[in-house]
């Protein structure tokens, strides 16, 4: 059976569920979900999600909500992505749970206030304010990749998956690749793999088909 991830282009945390199935070879299909035309709102999508965000994940009679528990879910049913030894799984997790708070979070917010909500109603003093917090952010993980390929052990993991999931985007949000040359050497490595694909790319929705 198909799995189907519900999700659209923009969302950096359904991009790394779906970068997850893309390249543990699962069968998997998108459904595109209409974000900016309020869908994660309606009640159809509540009765999928009730916590009213992309990204969902159905196989069969699972259904899984939060990006991080289908990062899991594909490692289960593969044996990918999750670390070779029980220590470097809970590294996995470590470098999980730290990029949900300290980088995709801010990044996710950031490229919204900059990009897709309109000018007029962004708050005075936010956008630099997590800029900063980013800086620190990717100087954490820039320091971290120094003389390593991968954020855990010898090859792609879920952190690798995590950490990235905001950082193929193109619109500005005050990460520049080029300033922090330990991740873009990394990001290298990632669109290096076979069947990587950029998010507008894997998934329904972009930033054109709005203009």
């Amino acid at each position: 059976m198909t799995i189907q991830l519900y999700c659209f282009g923009q969302s950096g945390n359904a991009y790394k569920a779906a970068l997850a199935l893309e390249l543990s070879g699962l069968e998997w299909s998108p459904v595109y979900v209409d974000f900016f035309n309020g869908e994660t709102r309606g009640e159809a999508f509540r009765d999928l999600n009730p916590m009213g965000e992309v990204p969902v994940l159905v196989d069969g009679d699972v259904t899984l909500t939060q990006s991080g528990v289908m990062q899991t879910y594909v490692a289960e049913k593969t044996g990918k992505f999750s670390g070779g030894t029980p220590q470097e799984a809970r590294e996995v997790m470590r470098w999980m749970f730290w990029d949900n708070h300290k980088l995709s979070s801010q990044a996710g917010m950031t490229r919204f206030l900059m990009n897709f909500l309109p000018e007029a109603k962004r708050p005075e003093g936010v956008i630099p304010f997590m800029q900063g917090r980013l800086k620190a952010a990717y100087a954490t993980l820039n320091a971290h990749l120094a003389g390593r390929d991968w954020i855990v052990g010898e090859g792609l993991t879920n952190a690798d998956l995590s950490c990235c999931g905001y950082l193929f985007y193109p619109e500005p949000f005050g990460f520049v690749r080029a300033d922090w040359p330990e991740i873009d050497r990394w990001l290298s490595n990632i669109e290096g793999l076979p069947g990587w694909k950029h998010p507008y790319d894997l998934m329904p929705g972009s930033p054109a088909d709005r203009a």
